[in-house]
């Protein structure tokens, strides 16, 4: 239990301080978020859970190839912002097209031998 409250803790502690960054430097926060914070901290779990490395190694390389479809979503939301679309229209469309490209995704990689 006490893994888990350390896990999520550390998590939380990411994420808060990416916002307090990004509220004084968008850019320095948006360096940091675009950082493979999450996926290096999901590596890492999953390493003590399993010390499995076809599991690690399976796992980073799904993380390439659903890292793509998410790009367009830092494009397409401060597009629609700046285009004086409402921020919570703006960000449920930019996510919805986000999980489009998500279901997309899932459906082309075996297409072209690319398991997940």
């Amino acid at each position: 239990m006490l893994y888990l409250v350390l896990k999520s803790a550390l998590s939380g502690i990411i994420v808060m301080l990416v916002s307090e960054v990004a509220r004084r430097s968008p850019s320095l926060g948006g360096l940091i978020a675009s950082l493979p914070l999450v996926s290096i901290l999901g590596i890492l779990w999953l390493w003590k859970d399993t010390s499995d490395v076809e599991r690690v190694a399976a796992h980073a390389y799904s993380t390439f190839w659903f890292v793509l479809p998410s790009l367009p979503m830092f494009l397409i939301f401060p597009a629609g912002l700046r285009h004086g679309i409402h921020f919570w229209i703006a960000l449920i469309a930019s996510c919805a097209i986000t999980m489009a490209l998500y279901a997309l995704t899932f459906w082309l990689l075996p297409k072209f031998g690319v398991k997940t």
